[in-house]
């Protein structure tokens, strides 16, 4: 099998579903799983993918969690694992976003998700597949994640640019989710949802339209791009729309907000 896109079209997935280097993941909400999902798809709770230390939401998972839950789903060094969500994409994103930290490029998430997936027909279930364990064992690289000291030390690089995934009062410091409010200084403002097509559920618009937002904002492809929100779930997202319109340089801050906006020390802008 050739390597597959980061995004995935339905008609796309719905070929590889008998694929055995194939593994499809859920991250819907456990009921909606229960109630209709993916044929084949194994559910995976978001919380599993994440570790928390308060305030700090949204770190990475240990070697040995994120090792064990791979290997709980069967998945090898050779499977391609396809994930999806039923809320645009911040879930799924952060799944392939972690694999990639952890040396697993071959991932990908379903554009749109449920949304497209059954709003468009595709087969629906109920059944739980059979899952059959591997020993598939993994360390963080520490490619494509940053920290807040790597970050306050480019804040001055013209190479280096920020993206804020949140929402307008979240950046503006209108609404505050940490001792501090605002933003990292020079950080640039792109809402996760304004590189989505609401009337094509869910999926990512047109890449020449959110090249052209992405341009007026100074995020080229030239620069290095690191990309935040409160703790690193909806900007997973804008990890993976950046890396399908080709952006090779693009990191995530595990953390985010929540760490950065409860440091004493770390400057904002409002």
């Amino acid at each position: 099998m050739t390597q597959l896109p980061i995004v995935i079209e339905p008609e796309e997935l719905e070929q590889l579903l008998e694929d055995p280097s194939i593994v499809v993941v859920d991250l819907c909400k456990a009921k909606q799983y229960t109630q209709a999902h993916i044929p084949g798809a194994h559910f995976v709770n978001y919380g599993d993918l994440v570790h928390i230390e308060k305030p700090i939401m949204g770190l990475l998972p240990t070697d040995e969690k994120f090792s064990a839950l791979l290997s709980s789903l069967g998945i090898t060094a050779d499977t391609h694992v396809i994930a999806y969500d039923d809320e645009g994409g911040g879930c799924a994103s952060r799944f392939v976003w972690t694999l990639h930290v952890f040396g697993h490029e071959k991932a990908s998430i379903l554009n749109g998700g449920l949304h497209s997936w059954a709003n468009e027909g595709h087969a629906l279930t109920t059944d739980v597949p059979q899952k059959h364990p591997s020993t598939y064992q993994l360390s963080n690289t520490g490619k494509y994640t940053v920290d807040s000291r790597y970050i306050s030390d480019h804040l001055d690089d013209t190479h280096t640019a920020l993206l804020d995934a949140r929402s307008l009062p979240e950046y503006t410091g209108a609404k505050k989710f940490a001792e501090k409010a605002g933003h990292i200084p020079g950080a640039k403002h792109f809402e996760w949802t304004d590189g989505m097509d609401r009337s094509r559920n869910l999926r990512l618009l047109p890449a020449a339209v959110i090249q052209q937002k992405l341009d007026a904002l100074g995020l080229s492809k030239d620069r290095e791009i690191i990309v935040y929100c409160q703790s690193h779930h909806r900007s997973a997202f804008s990890y993976v729309m950046l890396r399908a319109l080709g952006y090779d340089n693009v990191k995530g801050y595990p953390g985010s907000w929540s760490d950065w906006g409860n440091q004493a020390n770390t400057p904002v802008e409002l």
